[in-house]
């Protein structure tokens, strides 16, 4: 990979997107880190597959990382968490962020900063203003870094474990603010981040 303007950002849209996202998905929630069990064909389809918006960051036709982002109730934490809404404050548009996974050999601040760019971009487009995960266990230091929180108990099993977190839309733009300001465009240029609240 040379420069970042090699890079383009953008909602997944073409079936050979598709594709490359389940296999990835593979890689990621299977081979590295053991969530789901191992498969002939290598390729793991989300259960939300149909609902999920993936924000994805292309190399040429070479996906180089992804995310999904729902807003459709239950949510996956819904599932592992009794009572979810317990945990969070009320009156938030929520979304749940998941399946944030980048190849390898792509692995450094280009490809995440401009998913998140994009994720801040479709949050504010879409009305969201907090957002859960269940981030793994593994990089915990990285989501404490953009802004989020534990708020509940671990959950996952054995090398698979997961920490459910949340996060405002004003926490993350006040966390990411010069992270996001330096982070290519969808387009993959560079383009200054500006606070911009959505629609009532």
């Amino acid at each position: 990979m040379s420069a970042r303007t090699s890079l383009v950002f953008k909602v997944a849209s073409e079936e050979w997107e598709f594709e490359q996202i389940h296999r990835l998905n593979y890689r990621t929630f299977v081979e590295e880190i053991p969530q789901h069990a191992a498969s002939p064909a290598q390729r793991l389809v989300d259960k939300f597959h149909a609902e999920n918006t993936y924000l994805i960051c292309l190399a040429g036709r070479t996906l180089a990382g992804m995310l999904a982002v729902r807003g459709k109730r239950p949510f996956s934490l819904d599932q592992k968490l009794k009572d979810l809404d317990s945990y969070l404050p009320a009156g938030r548009h929520i979304c749940e962020i998941r399946l944030l996974a980048v190849e390898k050999h792509f692995r450094g601040a280009h490809v995440l900063q401009g998913i998140l760019a994009l994720l801040w971009q479709h949050g504010l487009k879409q009305g969201y203003d907090l957002a859960i995960i269940s981030g793994t266990t593994r990089q915990l230091k990285l989501y404490r870094h953009l802004g989020f929180a534990p708020f509940a108990p671990l959950v996952g099993t054995g090398d698979a474990r997961f920490q459910p977190m949340v996060i405002t839309l004003e926490t993350f733009e006040s966390a990411a603010r010069q992270f996001l300001r330096k982070a290519p465009s969808p387009t993959g240029q560079p383009s200054p981040a500006r606070r911009t609240r959505p629609c009532p």
